[in-house]
């Protein structure tokens, strides 16, 4: 299967994933294969349990594979270590976690500012797009802030914020709507409509029907194998 190709920004290839709890293995992910072309805005939707939030995990380098090879932006994630793949998430690839993941003790601004800092982006860029990304989201407000402060519907619209921060060129939201009320889930589904006519590439493991309708297609999981590719 040829994987490095110039218009795919995820390829994967026989992808498991085991955790060893105690003395039982268990398999969460079993036998992966499919692509993402770039521009492409993808659903992976399954019930609880059916491997999404590993799979997106996978794809973003915070977790690694048992076996099988997975590239991503044309890059072997199975063979870098740590360091390399701390600096691609934070410059190639947005991830919105489904609890949020802002740092309590850092205020609104700081939380977007993160991913920039750690790119070493001069200060004046910084506060710059942290601005101009606040009023994306709404929250120019609520800068000063902490996230406590925030409803979760505001948390979820910082998190997006900060993941997109350095312009990555993947987006991917864990359950993005999963714990917000329909208003702040249809703000959240806007946003990933914009992200869509923007030409990103979009990754999203959800339950909501909005969102797979929104898709290009979807990846159904099933007991950590792939039961369906709606193309």
């Amino acid at each position: 299967m040829p994987l490095k190709t110039s218009d795919l920004v995820v390829a994967t290839d026989s992808l498991n994933k085991a955790y060893q709890l105690g003395d039982v293995e268990v398999e969460v992910l079993k036998g992966i294969t499919f692509k993402v072309a770039r521009g492409e805005f993808v659903a992976i939707c399954g019930p609880s349990g059916s491997g999404k939030t590993t799979l997106l995990n996978i794809i973003s380098g915070i977790d690694r594979t048992t076996s099988g090879k997975i590239i991503v932006l044309g890059e072997d994630l199975t063979v870098q270590d740590e360091n390399f793949l701390a600096d691609f998430r934070c410059n190639h690839v947005g991830f919105v976690f489904q609890s949020y993941n802002l740092v309590s003790t850092l205020t609104v601004a700081e939380n977007v500012a993160f991913p920039m800092e750690w790119s070493r982006k001069p200060e004046e860029e910084v506060e710059t797009r942290v601005a101009e990304l606040l009023e994306t989201v709404g929250l120019q407000h609520r800068a000063n802030h902490f996230p406590a402060q925030l409803s979760g519907g505001e948390q979820q619209r910082v998190a997006f914020a900060r993941a997109l921060a350095n312009d990555p060129e993947l987006i991917l939201a864990d359950e993005p709507t999963g714990n917000l009320d329909t208003k702040n889930g249809q703000k959240i589904t806007q946003m990933l409509r914009t992200l869509k006519a923007n030409g990103k590439t979009v990754i999203v493991a959800t339950h909501d029907p909005e969102l797979m309708q929104l898709a290009d297609r979807t990846v159904c999981l099933e007991d950590g194998r792939i039961a369906s590719l709606n193309e």
